[in-house]
């Protein structure tokens, strides 16, 4: 299918093959949603080889999703830095070696080591995918239609993780869903020598803010840890308050070196606006939900119904399909609502969801308990993270529009890293000293009971930060700021000018 014509790269040379170019990078979108969804399937059976307990099973998850976001805006000043398709390259590269190691992983740390290095391979490899889309295809029709194909990657990731996944760790191991993503990685590096132009940086960025990234990333994780032992250690006992001091002055370093940066990672301009801190925050905490209620399901079928890892995974099907319709459903009426009412009904939607699971027992049937609370957590994510993320990219200048679009997929990856540790920590204190099915149950309510806590959290945030519904007629910018109509803003990066973008801005 022709996609469009080719673009020039960076030193002038031509693109001859624009259609490959974007195979390549919709196969690494979606090997990277594979991989998140591969995890999940995994946990149990890791948990249980490894002899891990259940606060050290959630750091599987939150050390990749916080490294990934914490390091998410460096890697693409990376890309602008050093040229998109050598740190592209090293994404891959870092992908397969981390794949590799956890498939060969001998014990828990070492495979927490390996899914934090793999963050840091995405944060690398996915922001500069995009950034190469943009600069491959031509504005207007092909590079839109370039955009679909590739946003289109994340639901079909996430169900092929779901089904071949489970089919794979089912009848050979855990560790073969890992292994499996090696030769895939590395066909698609002798891909990136065949297909991508070796752009030369003519422009570079003064600076890059390597300090600001190690911070936050650094800060957030300690936030975790304190978090996940605190209920062993003591609230209030000096290594957590230690810890959570450390976390509080690796994050005041981060805020003294974006104010003192002349290229920070997150300028406080992109946030003065009440609606883009509003869409960050929901999304924040959507993410949280989204993250830690699926989390928990992958244990409570597989560890208390018993369900095979393929069992589980045709089970959780109906999530990321239901999170494709929703948000396709949410798009058609976005634009005549605002952001509010569509936010709102996410929400509604997460905590019955999580109410839903808060029935769970050690003998429930899928249709009279799980069935129904995906159906209902997945139309909250389609539907909730649709409205968010429109809010938090609403209004924005032309020229930070990357920029924040970036901040908002960062905010994404931390908090459902948050959001894991949280209710993982939570549902392992309501689990007590033996480990049952009916004790694990237990644990698994509260931490399901936690969900509908943070969905009222969610469904506040949405009414007092999202805006009014749109007057009819509205739409100039400050009538977009409260809740007007939604403009999809497309960054377009210049040769040699990688910090200064042009964009093209659409009205929906």
């Amino acid at each position: 299918m022709e996609l469009g014509s080719s673009r020039v790269s960076s030193d002038g040379r031509p693109v001859p093959r624009p259609g490959g170019v974007l195979a390549l990078l919709c196969a690494a979108n979606l090997l990277a949603i594979f991989d998140m969804e591969i995890v999940g399937v995994a946990l149990p059976s890791i948990q249980r080889d490894f002899g891990l307990a259940a606060t050290e099973t959630q750091w599987i998850v939150s050390a990749n999703l916080l490294a990934w976001g914490g390091l998410l805006l460096l890697g693409g000043r990376a890309a602008d830095y050093f040229g998109r398709r050598r740190i592209f390259m090293l994404g891959l590269g870092l992908f397969l070696a981390t794949s590799l190691l956890a498939g060969l992983a001998w014990n828990g740390g070492v495979l927490v080591a390996m899914r934090a290095l793999h963050g840091v391979s995405a944060a690398l490899m996915y922001p500069t995918a995009l950034s190469i889309l943009m600069n491959t295809f031509s504005e207007g029709r092909p590079r839109n239609r370039a955009l679909a194909f590739w946003a289109g990657m994340g639901g079909t990731g996430s169900t092929l993780g779901l089904l071949l996944g489970g089919a794979v760790i089912d009848r050979f191991g855990w560790h073969w869903g890992f292994l499996l993503q090696v030769p895939i990685t590395a066909l698609m590096l002798v891909m990136c020598l065949v297909l991508l132009p070796d752009d030369r940086v003519t422009g570079r960025p003064r600076t890059m803010d390597v300090t600001g990234a190690l911070s936050v990333t650094a800060g957030l994780g300690l936030v975790v840890y304190a978090v996940a032992e605190a209920p062993a250690a003591g609230w209030t006992s000096t290594r957590t308050l230690g810890t959570a001091a450390l976390a509080a002055a690796a994050l005041a370093l981060f805020a003294l070196v974006e104010s003192r940066s002349p290229t920070p990672l997150v300028p406080p301009r992109i946030l003065r606006s009440r609606l883009r801190v509003g869409g960050n925050l929901v999304v924040f905490v959507v993410t949280m939900i989204a993250f830690s209620m699926t989390y928990l399901y992958a244990l409570y079928a597989q560890q208390v119904l018993g369900y095979s890892p393929l069992e589980y995974a045709l089970s959780g099907t109906v999530f990321p399909v239901t999170v494709i319709v929703a948000a396709y459903l949410g798009q058609l009426v976005l634009h005549r609502v605002g952001f509010r009412p569509v936010a709102v009904t996410g929400s509604l939607l997460f905590g019955a969801g999580s109410l839903w699971f808060t029935r769970v027992a050690v003998d429930s049937s899928y249709f009279g308990l799980s069935f129904f609370a995906l159906l209902l957590l997945g139309a909250g994510l389609g539907a909730g993270t649709l409205a968010a993320s429109a809010a938090a990219l609403t209004d924005v200048d032309e020229r930070e529009a990357g920029l924040a679009s970036g901040v908002n997929t960062a905010t994404v990856m931390v908090g459902g890293g948050l959001g894991v540790a949280l209710v993982a920590t939570i549902a392992a204190s309501g689990t007590g000293e033996v480990t049952t099915a009916l004790t694990l149950t237990e644990g698994f309510r509260a931490g399901f009971t936690a969900g509908v806590v943070l969905s009222v959290v969610c469904l506040v945030l949405s009414l007092v930060l999202l805006g009014p519904r749109r007057r009819p007629g509205a739409g100039t910018a400050a009538e977009q700021d409260q809740g007007g109509p939604l403009r999809l803003v497309v960054p377009e990066p210049r040769s040699g000018d990688a910090d200064q973008p042009s964009l093209k801005t659409t009205e929906r």
